[in-house]
Formats: C-alpha cells, sequence, structure tokens
C-alpha cells in the first residue's frame, strides 16, 4: 500500500482483496451472484480491519480488530472451500493459499502481542 514502511499483514492483506475483487467479478460473469456478494465481503473485510488495527487507541484494541481479521479470514476460507468444490466455478487454488498465509500471521500477531502485552502488565 502507500505507507512509508513495510509491514506484511497490511501487504498480504491487501493482495489478497485485490485477488478476491478479481475473484468475484469471475463469479459474478458467471451469474453465481450470492457466493461473489458473500466472498467479496469478507474477503476484503480482512484487509479493511487490519489496517484499521495500524490506527487503535490500545494494544486491547488493535487485537480485537485482529481478532475481527482472523474471523473475516476464517469465514473467507469457508466460502473458497465452497467455490472449490462447486462445480463451473473457477479455480481458487491459490486464494486458499493465500488465506492460509494470511490466517497464520494474523495468530502469530495477535499471540505475540498478547504475550507482550501480558508481560508488561504481571
Amino acid at each position: 500500500m502507500d505507507d512509508k514502511k513495510d509491514n506484511l499483514i497490511v501487504d498480504l492483506a491487501f493482495k489478497f482483496s485485490l485477488a478476491i475483487v478479481i475473484y468475484t467479478e469471475k463469479l459474478e460473469v458467471l451469474k453465481k451472484y450470492n457466493l461473489s456478494n458473500q466472498l467479496f465481503r469478507s474477503g476484503t473485510s480482512i484487509g479493511a480491519n487490519v489496517k484499521e488495527s495500524q490506527h487503535a487507541e490500545s494494544k486491547a484494541d488493535f487485537i480485537h480488530k485482529l481478532k475481527i481479521s482472523a474471523k473475516e479470514a476464517e469465514e473467507t476460507k469457508f466460502w473458497l472451500f465452497l467455490c472449490q468444490h462447486s462445480e463451473n466455478y473457477p479455480n481458487c487454488d491459490n486464494l486458499l493459499l493465500q488465506i492460509e498465509s494470511i490466517i497464520k500471521v494474523l495468530s502469530k500477531i495477535i499471540l505475540s502481542t498478547k504475550k507482550i502485552s501480558t508481560s508488561a502488565n504481571p
């Protein structure tokens, strides 16, 4: 994105959102509107919440926003599994790989932030 310093999760989530936009446009061409809408909302919400977390008011707020992103990522993974196992849907294997990476990174950030918070407040 346009931020000055690199941030892995912000970059991953933004690139994933762009890929979701492209994929859901393909779904709409195939008239798969319901799944397209669900996938678009959850898939782009990940990046929106990650970006919002960068301006959190506290560590608790930061963790909360990333937990929302993680929930949206799990929902997105579900919709992608549906696409993967449904007939006449475009291939989404690359999106599934990307979402797995995002889920792992989000989990590590949340856990490490919680550890820092608890060790700072014994």
